[in-house]
């Protein structure tokens, strides 16, 4: 495949531009008319295509939103500018390229549209240092009153078709194939500021990256399950560990406390309410007691009576971790996605105040 070399069609349009050129005494015409010839010359092979190992990013911001529905369209513009503009000083300084931002989400390859010989190893470094560069993000975030943002990514590394797709009038850089989907998927079944590997990846990088839980999956449109390892530590010359998620370091206590819940399908939230219990609570999550099936990494939207903390109802969104069937009841941890400031200070004070009276 033939790519745009940019500092030569920067020189030869520099050329043309210089007051001694010729051209310029044939007028503005003759002027603009080899200003297109140099970047048809320069882009007329950029739609061949070709396949090749690459490695995909793809992160995704958790609760963002419901956030934005309690801010202006112009303050989640300012928060997102923010969250990518640091986003792409660290993914720029590890060498991936950005294919495309998606909303909240951003999709970056390691080896296209030039070699990386370390792509696997770079591609991991750059999601610890976007992980950890979350708590500056989200300190300031705090200055405008906004909650506290996570980010899921998923990484996986295979042979895509890469290429410009598109026309004349307009063409993209990108990438397609199975997995592209297949780091989608990843990604998607990754939990608040964690980072997942498909199998490819931790294969290639096993020798030089310390892991957490593994996690097999069944994934639409794939036969049998699909491995995904959580990503804990970098080795080697410069190593790195990934930020450890609130939900681990948070206390657990235990209670029996009823909560309301819809199931979201989608980005939709299904209309028919669920009545179940709370077996245990944390800062971010609790251990739900459910009368209906539910699944692993089903997102669902909870109602929950903080007047029973002393506060009012609020809306929690939050996902399935595991299931279990026990006498006909579906015991489910699940971790925060989306909650108010003032629902988790006061959830965080009512653990709080249950572990200092524990103590007693």
């Amino acid at each position: 495949m033939k790519h745009v070399n940019r500092q030569e069609l920067i020189a030869r349009l520099m050329a043309i531009c210089e007051p001694a050129n010729p051209l310029a005494l044939l007028g503005a015409e003759a002027r603009h008319q080899a200003i297109a010839e140099a970047i048809d010359d320069a882009t007329q092979h950029a739609t061949d295509s070709e396949t090749r190992r690459v490695t995909i990013l793809l992160s995704d911001l958790r609760g963002f939103t419901a956030i934005a529905e309690k801010f202006s369209a112009m303050d989640m513009v300012a928060a997102l500018n923010r969250y990518l503009s640091r986003m792409t000083e660290i993914i720029l300084r590890h060498g991936g390229s950005i294919d495309k931002f998606m909303g909240d989400a951003i999709m970056v390859l390691f080896g296209a549209p030039h070699a990386l010989p370390n792509d696997i190893e770079a591609a991991l470094a750059c999601a610890i240092e976007m992980q950890m560069a979350m708590d500056e993000i989200n300190a300031e975030n705090k200055l405008h009153d906004m909650a506290a943002l996570y980010m899921g990514i998923g990484i996986n590394t295979g042979d895509v078709v890469v290429g410009h797709l598109g026309s004349r009038l307009h063409s993209e850089y990108t990438v397609i194939g199975d997995q592209v989907n297949l780091a989608s998927r990843v990604e998607a079944h990754s939990l608040r500021g964690q980072i997942l590997l498909s199998e490819s990846t931790y294969q290639q990088a096993r020798d030089f990256i310390d892991i957490g839980d593994i996690n097999d999956v069944q994934v639409k449109g794939k036969k049998g399950n699909v491995r995904m390892v959580e990503l804990l530590a970098l080795r080697g010359l410069h190593p790195l560990i990934a930020p450890k998620r609130e939900v681990r370091n948070s206390p657990r206590v235990e209670v029996d406390m009823p909560l309301a819940y819809q199931i979201l399908k989608g980005k939709s939230v299904l209309p028919e309410e669920h009545i179940g219990r709370i077996a245990d609570l944390s800062y971010g999550g609790m251990f739900v007691i459910s009368p209906v099936a539910l699944a692993p990494f089903d997102d669902i939207k909870i109602t929950l009576s903080l007047s029973l903390m002393g506060r009012e109802l609020t809306e929690i969104y939050a996902k399935v971790l595991r299931v279990t069937e026990l006498h006909g009841e579906y015991k489910c941890p699940v971790e925060f996605t989306s909650i108010e400031t003032k629902a988790a200070q006061t959830i965080k004070e009512f653990v709080d105040s249950i572990v200092e009276f524990n103590k007693l």
